[in-house]
């Protein structure tokens, strides 16, 4: 092993170029969103094509459930090449989803919603690093309340209600925000469980599946907010 690749076997040097690459890969996965999402609300052909089919929503949702699930499932025995491949085309396929935001709502509201979920993402994120308190003890809490937020999500379909629309979003924002520091503390655990034994390509491979886990942590807070202020708008 040459002196560029000596901080594999050290823990501590690896976890901040390990922490330094989560990142990288979730700021470019939320780029090429913000990308898509923009380029394909601007293509009136492109919305034409979304809203003359109704399965086409539906089918980007499957695609996108696949990626995630495929990419968390068999990360280990996949290339790192087909790691990164699923997380851009996750990447990609939720910016389309996206580009129908950019028509429901104000790029005010897009905005704002934006800026205020990366001050939330950031903070949590720092608080889940430096943190000293064993908080592996939540994620029972955090599981619970996800099935919470799903169900309680399901009945809105069947009841919606104004009352109900702002709980739900108050609840996911905080909810998504303890994930936050929960998958940012975990990470620092991640790192230290493959010792001294990581070779390259297994350190980019859970470094995307690292940038994954907060990749949707920060779209989840961000479309949370988004109902909040677009409900203030209304």
């Amino acid at each position: 092993m040459n002196n560029s690749e000596a901080f594999l076997t050290s823990v501590e040097k690896r976890e901040t170029i390990f922490l330094k690459r989560v990142y990288m890969w979730m700021a470019l996965g939320l780029l090429i969103t913000a990308a898509v999402a923009y380029f394909t609300a601007m293509s009136p052909a492109m919305m034409r094509v979304i809203y003359r089919n109704p399965l086409l929503p539906a089918l980007l949702m499957i695609a996108q459930l696949f990626c995630v699930f495929f990419l968390s499932i068999r990360v280990e025995r996949m290339s790192s090449g087909t790691a990164i491949g699923c997380f851009i085309g996750y990447s990609f396929l939720t910016g389309v989803t996206f580009s129908t935001l950019i028509a429901l709502y104000a790029n005010s509201v897009v905005a704002s919603a934006f800026f205020s979920a990366s001050a939330v993402f950031i903070g949590a994120s720092c608080f889940g690093f430096f943190t000293k308190k064993d908080i592996s003890g939540w994620y029972r809490m955090l599981f619970g309340g996800l099935i919470g937020l799903l169900v309680a999500s399901v009945l809105f379909l069947f009841f919606r209600s104004s009352v109900m629309d702002f709980t739900i979003s108050i609840f996911g924002v905080v909810l998504f925000t303890g994930l936050t520091i929960w998958d940012t503390n975990k990470l620092k655990k991640l790192n230290a469980s493959y010792g001294m034994s990581l070779s390259e390509a297994d350190l980019t491979k859970i470094s995307i599946l690292g940038a994954l886990d907060l990749y949707l942590d920060f779209i989840n807070i961000f479309l949370y907010l988004l109902r909040l202020f677009g409900r203030g708008r209304d």
